[in-house]
């Protein structure tokens, strides 16, 4: 059974972009609501993918992805899938031996940027880089799926210390 374990951060500079090695940008969006596992259609590029998560909070979580049409992947976004999409455009960078994705959120979600890293296990350390800050994994809020529901750009006061 495929694990993700995943810690999420908010990110308090831009002193992460001269370290970027590549950027992706993304369009995905959710299928249905469900309490569950979280249905995602994700199009990067010239690639599409079905992904489904556990909806469990926390750093772990089951995961599965298969890749999908990206011609049926386009008409899921646009025609089935809940709104507003998610887009963003994914920065890679490597700190200490470690690969963090840095995601700058765009459309409702801009102003959102939050860094994300995989572990072989829960208590895998790691080097925390100067521009990380706050860690927010275990804030639903903060969640993809959660961004269609309560977009970034209506929380208000509520936002935390994003740059």
């Amino acid at each position: 059974m495929p694990t993700e374990i995943e810690r999420k951060f908010l990110v308090t500079s831009d002193a992460w972009r001269h370290q970027a090695s590549r950027s992706i940008r993304y369009r995905q969006g959710y299928l249905g609501p469900a309490e569950t596992s979280s249905v995602r259609v994700r199009v990067s590029d010239s690639a599409a993918y079905l992904n489904i998560k556990g909806a469990t909070l926390g750093v772990s979580r089951l995961e599965y992805e298969y890749p999908i049409p990206l011609d049926d992947a386009h008409e899921m976004l646009d025609r089935l899938c809940r709104k507003p999409l998610i887009e963003k455009t994914r920065h890679i960078v490597e700190h200490a031996g470690h690969h963090w994705e840095i995601d700058v959120f765009e459309g409702d979600n801009e102003g959102l940027i939050v860094a994300e890293i995989e572990l072989a296990s829960e208590d895998e350390s790691f080097a925390r880089p100067p521009w990380l800050g706050t860690e927010v994994s275990d804030d639903v809020r903060y969640y993809n799926v959660s961004l269609v529901a309560h977009p970034f750009k209506a929380w208000g006061a509520s936002r935390g210390s994003c740059p």
